[in-house]
C-alpha cells in the first residue's frame, strides 16, 4: 500500500505578513507538537502501560476462572471456535511461523511507524490519533487490572496449541508464574487488534487515495493472527472495538485552522460589507 497518498485535506498554512507588505507563506509548524514533547510523552505512555500491566501479573486463580467464562460465553453467544482459525494456519508449517513472527514482530513497530508518518505529514491527525490511543491503553490498563484473563492457549477447555511454544518464535516464557518480561493474564481486551484497527481508521481518514481502504488488511491478519495463535480469544477482540468506537466517539479530529493571511482577508471582506452597507 502506498502512504504516498494526498491529503483529504491540507494541513493549514500560516502567512506571515512583511514590513514591506508582501506576504510570505510558510509551512505550519505550530500545528506539530514539540518533538522532544512528544517523544517523552509517548515514552512516558509505554512505560506506564508497561510496569501497570505488571501490577496485574499473578493472579493466575483468577485469570483462569475469567478464561473459562469467557470461554463458555463465547459458547453461548455461538461464536465461532478459535480452534477452526488455528488449523487453518497449523496447516503448514510456514504459515503458522509467519503467524507467529507476525504477532511477535509488527504490534509495536508498526503502531510507531503509524505515528511517526502522522507527525511528519499530518500533524492534526497525530495529535487525534495520540489522544485516542492513549485513552484506549488507559482503558485497556484498568481493565487489565480488574479482568485478568488467561489466553486460550493455557486454557485446557479450549484444546487449543500454543503455536509460539510449538513452531516459534515466542515473546512470552513458556511458564506465567516466570514471566518477568510480560503479563500473560492480560488478554482482556487486545491492544494488538485494538491498536492495528486504529492503524487502519487513522490512514484511511488522514489520506484520500482510493487505494486506503486496503489498511483495513492490517487489523484483520492481526485478528486472524491473534486468534489463530491462542493468544487472545473472539470477544477480546470485540470488546476493544467497542472501547475504540467510543473513544473516537468522544475524540474528535479538531478542526483545520485558517491561515493568517485568510482571517485578515475575511476580516477585510466583512469590513467592507458592513461600510457598503452605512
Amino acid at each position: 500500500m502506498d502512504s504516498r497518498t494526498e491529503p483529504a485535506e491540507r494541513e493549514p498554512d500560516i502567512s506571515v505578513r512583511e514590513p514591506d507588505a508582501t506576504t510570505v507563506r510558510k509551512p505550519d509548524t505550530a500545528a506539530r507538537p514539540p518533538l522532544v514533547r512528544e517523544l517523552l510523552l509517548v515514552i512516558g505512555l509505554f512505560l506506564v502501560y508497561k510496569f501497570g500491566r505488571q501490577l496485574a501479573n499473578g493472579h493466575t486463580g483468577e485469570a483462569f476462572h475469567n478464561a473459562h467464562r469467557v470461554w463458555d460465553a463465547e459458547r453461548a453467544l455461538h461464536l465461532p471456535g478459535e480452534g477452526a482459525v488455528q488449523n487453518a494456519l497449523m496447516s503448514s508449517d510456514t504459515l503458522i511461523h509467519v503467524a507467529n513472527t507476525y504477532y511477535a514482530t509488527v504490534h509495536f513497530p508498526a503502531t510507531l511507524l503509524f505515528l511517526v508518518w502522522l507527525y511528519l505529514r499530518r500533524p492534526r491527525h497525530y495529535v487525534w490519533t495520540r489522544r485516542v490511543l492513549a485513552a484506549l491503553t488507559a482503558v485497556a490498563l484498568v481493565l487489565h487490572l480488574g479482568f485478568p484473563l488467561a489466553p486460550p492457549r493455557l486454557l485446557d477447555a479450549a484444546h487449543l496449541v500454543d503455536t509460539a511454544q510449538v513452531y516459534g518464535p515466542s515473546v512470552y516464557a513458556s511458564e506465567p508464574a516466570t514471566d518477568t518480561m510480560a503479563n500473560q493474564f492480560a488478554a482482556m481486551p487486545s491492544l494488538h487488534f485494538g491498536w492495528a484497527l486504529m492503524l487502519a481508521v487513522g490512514m484511511i481518514v488522514a489520506t484520500s487515495s482510493r487505494w486506503r481502504w486496503l489498511w483495513l488488511l492490517h487489523p484483520l491478519l492481526t485478528l486472524l493472527v491473534i486468534v489463530g495463535t491462542a493468544n487472545h480469544y473472539w470477544l477480546d477482540a470485540i470488546v476493544v472495538s467497542a472501547l475504540l468506537g467510543i473513544a473516537l466517539a468522544v475524540i474528535r479530529l479538531p478542526q483545520p485552522g485558517r491561515s493568517l493571511i485568510v482571517r485578515r482577508s475575511a476580516a477585510a471582506r466583512e469590513l467592507a460589507a458592513s461600510g457598503a452597507g452605512r
